[in-house]
């Protein structure tokens, strides 16, 4: 089941600087598949900052990359623990498996967010765990299935920014890199608004208890080829995203896309 939390701020953010294609090798050391600046709003005359997130230059540099080492791994399990810990959720300890990927957004030696990525096999689906019926249903309608698991956003001024730049660069993975069609996750239910107005999402599953996490779990599911359409229509329009009750503005735009999934391939 998945976690977020807003926060009680929002801004927009200044257009994405992506390291250039070139300099994949040196990317692809770190496998670090995103590096771009969150420039805060210029704050108002006599005003105070409302918070420490921004480094003294006003600009605050983060990287997404694959968590590929036992130290990333730590670092997002960390930050699981943390926020599900502050929801009162339990949670289980992260494992490595063949069929999952999980992506973690860093500024430093700070983690800010984090995802796994995990795709239908032989072993199953975690959602099936508590959801058999609707992904076998799925399944029969010829449904290439992926789901999005241990989702955590630390909360700060820019957690929708993060979590819509961590939930893209999940989606080009699963998309754009396995030719998946159809995205399930577990939401706690008061998140389902969220994810329906935000990001599109559908409710799937009635509410039951997830033993992962002891809590009250809904089943959502987004057609990728909807969010592909919204990325093409509003990804990278950031300018847009101030009342907008959509994450898509703040995705990356369809050419930024192209770098990071070339990135992806390359990293394996």
């Amino acid at each position: 089941m998945d976690l977020f939390d807003l926060g009680t701020t929002s801004s927009t953010l200044d257009p994405i600087t992506v390291t250039s294609l070139m300099e994949i090798d040196e990317v692809l050391c770190e496998r670090v598949l995103v590096d771009t600046e969150l420039t805060p709003k210029p704050l108002a005359p006599g005003s105070i900052p409302q918070s420490s997130f921004f480094r003294e230059d006003g600009l605050a540099r983060f990287s997404i990359r694959m968590a590929s080492n036992e130290g990333h791994r730590n670092d997002a399990s960390f930050l699981v623990r943390k926020m599900y810990g502050w929801r009162g959720y339990d949670t289980e300890p992260a494992t490595s498996h063949p069929n999952c990927i999980t992506l973690i957004a860093s500024m430093g030696d700070k983690a800010l967010a984090t995802i796994t990525v995990g795709f239908d096999s032989d072993v199953g689906l975690a959602v099936g765990n508590l959801y058999p019926e609707q992904v076998e249903r799925l399944r029969a309608d010829g449904a290439h299935i992926c789901e999005f698991t241990r989702l955590a956003v630390d909360r700060n001024k820019h957690s929708k920014e993060l979590l819509a730049m961590l939930f893209h660069v999940a989606y080009m993975y699963a998309r754009r890199m396995n030719g998946k069609t159809d995205l399930l996750i577990e939401v706690n239910p008061r998140h389902v608004r969220f994810y329906n107005r935000m990001l599109g999402f559908r409710t799937l599953g009635p509410e039951r208890i997830c033993p992962r996490v002891n809590a009250p779990a809904i089943l959502m599911w987004l057609p990728l080829q909807y969010a592909e359409e919204q990325i093409e229509l509003h990804g990278g329009q950031r300018e847009d995203s101030v009342g907008n009750r959509s994450l898509y503005p703040l995705f990356f735009s369809p050419v930024e896309e192209i770098g990071i999934t070339a990135r992806l391939r390359a990293a394996g």
